[in-house]
């Protein structure tokens, strides 16, 4: 299993690409941008230009900070990168995720569509099976994930996830209070049962 570790150097953030999201969350992805640039740290994202991601990286970018983007060959054309940005272009999208996720030393969630809910849905599950144990901070404003959450008390009440699986994720709904929340699940001990296939 890959362990976390209290000290965070890169952290990966799922979002979302549509052109259309709402300016408050555009806003809310600069912010975190510009919080992980300035914290001196290191942003992973998809490697696009457009919504969220772009937000997010050009605003940690413009804060001076590293970024780089990962993403496959077949969307540059779509999402189109960010000049200026350390790009890997890759050819799948699962070497995009695989990618990220060596990179990333934690991962946070910010409002997104489908693609952003798979993301994190398979960094939860690797978490589960006991792949590794990097902080998941879902940056929840206004209750944004909320029926997510809802969804995972249902597993959990149903026995279809073990008791301690809401010890996997934490969620804030400041952006200030994510990277305090991500240090404090590195540092905190794994559950005993973490990884079991109960």
């Amino acid at each position: 299993m890959s362990m976390a570790s209290s000290r965070l150097d890169t952290v990966c953030v799922f979002c979302g690409s549509s052109p259309d999201a709402a300016p408050a969350w555009l806003d809310a992805a600069s912010g975190v941008g510009t919080l992980i640039a300035g914290d001196g740290l290191r942003l992973v994202y998809g490697g696009g230009g457009m919504g969220l991601m772009g937000a997010a990286a050009r605003a940690a970018q413009t804060a001076g900070g590293r970024v780089l983007g990962v993403i496959p060959d077949f969307l540059t054309q779509v999402e189109h990168t960010v000049p200026g940005v350390e790009t890997v272009i890759v050819t799948s999208m699962h070497e995009r995720k695989m990618r990220m996720f060596e990179e990333s030393d934690a991962f946070v969630v910010l409002p997104g569509g489908i693609g952003t809910l798979e993301e994190a849905i398979e960094i939860l599950s690797w978490r589960r099976l006991g792949v590794h144990a990097k902080p998941i901070v879902f940056y929840n404003p206004g209750g944004f994930w909320d029926p997510l959450f809802a969804l995972f008390a249902a597993f959990v009440d149903q026995h279809l996830a073990p008791y301690w699986f809401g010890e996997s994720w934490r969620a804030v709904a400041a952006i200030e209070d994510i990277l305090p929340a991500a240090r404090e699940m590195a540092a905190a001990p794994a559950h005993p049962a973490f990884g079991a296939r109960v």
